[in-house]
């Protein structure tokens, strides 16, 4: 296989002479009919750097490198011998394509490139040779050098970026292949299949015999970036403090990862680590052991997620524990509605400041000064809003704390009240 493609419109291109054009056309015959020697010294010169020992240890890939090499020379000259002084399209032989995908598997693609460019600079000095052999006019040599400069570099930077962008495509069909893999066999744990756990773990390249944290990464954001989840993910990890991670795309804007959960997630500290990536956010599951703790752990972020979804939270950094009674509470929306509204009355729809000070008052056990602290607020402008809460109120609220409590954090979890 080759692919051919056009790189520098005509119409950019210098006007060259007609006398230097006859002389590209004999030089190109020159190169046609080049000495094995000649070819050979291109060869290892491709080869001499110390990074492409790789290459020239095997002899499928120095074959194939041969032929590619060959056969590029042959084009750039046929094409020179047709309308010498165009431009000359990109042109990639098959068996570079080969070496492309062998050198990609074995991560060392850059090679490709280091064999290219010490190649081009060791044909260019036998050209240069040949340009001296044609013509003794410093006006004719100077022209024909500069075309030929330049009809070089321009060939081989256009087949430079036709190889990149092969080896990139291949890159991500082969990573879009892996995670489908990696999603398949991860939904199949997930929904309880039965797998064989140590043949699951060395599929995915990650022990489910081990503790996990979970997490569910996305964002709703339009045209979101998988790179910028994956930044949200290498930041979950740091934060975990973990050595084994597993990640899989579910969809152009979700990622589920998985972590060994040597310590705890500290979540304050991951809310600011994601706090340049806008848009992007975390549901966290609980931490869970084994191949059934790695289920759970991805159950519950899903979950929280839903949790946020479903109350249309803006929260950015959620673990299934600051949501587990609201999960509960919310899983009817409209039986949570009316919950709310009979336990709360007016102050469902009261100022959320009101609310927020009622539930931190409840959750610090009723302790005014520690409440006070924790909203840094004077213990005096406290107690003036908790007997206006308790106003708005249907019901005493020393008859109804544990009901309040659970309506208030249900609420504390919508859009409106975050603002």
């Amino acid at each position: 296989m080759s692919l051919s493609y056009p790189h520098l419109p005509s119409d950019k291109w210098p006007v060259v002479s007609a006398r230097v054009r006859e002389l590209l056309r004999q030089g190109a015959n020159h190169v046609l009919n080049a000495p094995a020697e000649w070819l050979e010294e291109i060869d290892l010169a491709s080869l001499s750097p110390q990074s492409m020992k790789s290459l020239a240890d095997d002899p499928v890939l120095m074959a194939a490198s041969r032929r590619a090499t060959r056969s590029s020379l042959i084009h750039w000259a046929a094409a020179n011998i047709e309308n010498p002084g165009a431009p000359v399209a990109s042109y990639i032989p098959g068996d570079m394509f080969s070496n492309a995908r062998e050198l990609m598997r074995r991560g060392e693609t850059e090679l490709l490139f280091n064999a290219s460019r010490a190649a081009q600079g060791t044909a260019w000095q036998q050209w240069m040779l040949i340009a001296f052999e044609l013509t003794s006019d410093p006006v004719e040599l100077r022209e024909l050098l500069t075309v030929s400069a330049r009809s070089i570099g321009t060939f081989i930077e256009g087949n430079m970026e036709v190889l990149a962008q092969f080896i990139q495509s291949e890159r991500e069909e082969r990573m879009r292949g892996t995670h489908v893999e990696r999603r398949e066999l991860v939904t199949a744990i997930v929904e309880g299949s039965l797998v064989n756990t140590q043949l699951a773990s060395q599929q995915l390249g990650y022990s489910l015999e081990q503790s996990h944290h979970a997490a569910v990464i996305w964002s709703e954001e339009a045209e979101t970036q998988l790179g910028t989840l994956e930044l949200a993910a290498a930041a979950l990890i740091r934060c975990a403090g973990s050595r084994h991670t597993l990640s899989v795309i579910a969809n152009a804007a979700t990622l589920w990862v998985w972590t060994s959960a040597e310590q705890d997630i500290d979540l304050q500290q991951l809310q600011m680590a994601i706090k340049g990536l806008p848009g992007v956010r975390l549901a966290i599951g609980s931490t869970g052991q084994g191949g059934e703790g790695f289920r759970r752990a991805h159950l519950d972020a899903l979950t929280t997620q839903r949790v946020l979804g479903r109350l249309q939270s803006s929260a950015r950094v959620v673990s299934f524990d600051m949501v587990r009674l609201v999960a509960l509470l919310t899983r009817d929306r409209k039986a949570s509605q009316q919950f709310v509204t009979h336990t709360l009355g007016n102050l469902a729809t009261a100022t959320p400041l009101l609310r927020r000070t009622l539930l931190t008052f409840l959750s610090c056990g009723c302790n005014a000064t520690q409440a006070a602290e924790q909203l840094h607020t004077h213990r005096n402008t406290l107690l003036r809003r908790l007997a206006r809460a308790e106003e708005l109120l249907p019901r005493p609220l020393e008859h109804n704390r544990i009901h309040v409590a659970a309506a208030l954090e249900a609420l504390s979890w919508t859009v409106q009240e975050q603002k």
